[in-house]
């Protein structure tokens, strides 16, 4: 073969992989590093997931998951040596928030999102800050509370949850024959259900709690007698094979728990919230103490 063609060849072939190895090398990049590099920390938030993670009157990310949001951003100012450490809110949905983590778009989701063991092949969960069951929820006057309630009926859930699969599940071991919809988040699910287009709303049931309680008149609805889960944990999500980051979020939450957990739970699940003051009045499960006493990322609900 003529050098110059031989040469020729080797250098396309060179600038072939460039791209490849710049890809790898970004993949690889940690979210610390990249934090650093940019002066600016990427969080996802929910916005209709009270008391967790939802807007305000003045359409701001607030709740209960923001709040420690905001301490570990704060620690990591201090840790890192970052005063001017920007912050930037990006929304996602149960469909959105997994993807846009694995890309790069967040950092940190910062929502109600449950771990289990599926997710955890996708991504890595920090510490578990609470404990919910799945269940559903349904006017008062359809007079529906068991799973078999449910049979021949249309129920919605959320697209990309874990309650739709819960769902689905149960409607396909059963052989129930209930219509799934999926609704894009959760304050569209539940207002299918409310407006009379779906006969239930499967979700966790701290999140039915808030839209019961956020409702015009809470009297006008209950809440399922069957649950389609142990209590299963909630935790941020952090992209997988970051043990920096992790680490740092693991260790900052931790004391975060042991000392100002008790007291910001109180705050969000067991006093008026805003924007209208709502209560939704549920104490602490002796399995969220337990959790605030030991820190688990662990998907298994026997585990706590």
């Amino acid at each position: 073969m003529n050098p110059c063609i031989r040469a020729a060849g080797w250098l396309v072939f060179a600038l072939l992989l460039v791209p490849a190895f710049a890809s790898r090398a970004q993949g690889s990049q940690g979210t610390i590093q990249k934090i650093k590099e940019t002066g600016t920390i990427s969080v996802g938030y929910r916005e209709s997931s009270m008391p967790f993670s939802y807007l305000d009157d003045r359409q701001q990310p607030i709740g209960y998951a923001i709040d420690i949001c905001k301490h570990v951003i704060e620690a990591l100012k201090a840790e890192y040596n970052l005063p001017n450490l920007k912050t930037s809110l990006v929304p996602v949905t149960s469909s959105t928030r997994i993807p846009l983590l694995a890309n790069g778009t967040i950092d940190l989701e910062c929502g109600s999102t449950t771990n289990n063991a599926d997710r955890q092949k996708q991504i890595a969960f920090g510490h578990s800050y609470f404990l919910t069951k799945s269940t559903f929820v349904a006017r008062k006057s359809s007079r529906l509370s068991t799973l078999d309630d449910l049979k021949g009926k249309t129920v919605v859930s959320t697209a990309g949850s874990t309650n739709i699969v819960q769902l689905n599940k149960a409607n396909a071991e059963k052989g129930l024959g209930i219509n799934v919809i999926a609704a894009n988040d959760h304050a569209e699910a539940f207002l299918t259900m409310e407006t009379g287009r779906a006969a239930a709303f499967v979700m966790d049931d701290v999140i039915i709690a808030s839209f019961v309680a956020s409702s015009k008149d809470p009297s006008a609805f209950a809440v399922g007698t069957h649950a389609f889960s142990l209590p299963e944990p909630y935790g941020f999500m952090l992209r997988r094979n970051d043990p920096e980051f992790r680490a740092f979020v693991d260790k900052t939450t931790a004391r975060f728990y042991a000392t100002a957990g008790p007291a910001l739970y109180s705050k969000w699940f067991e006093s008026p919230i805003p924007p209208n003051g709502i209560n939704l009045a549920l104490p602490m499960s002796p399995q969220l103490k337990r959790a605030f006493a030991r820190p688990s990322d662990s998907p298994d609900p026997t585990s706590y």
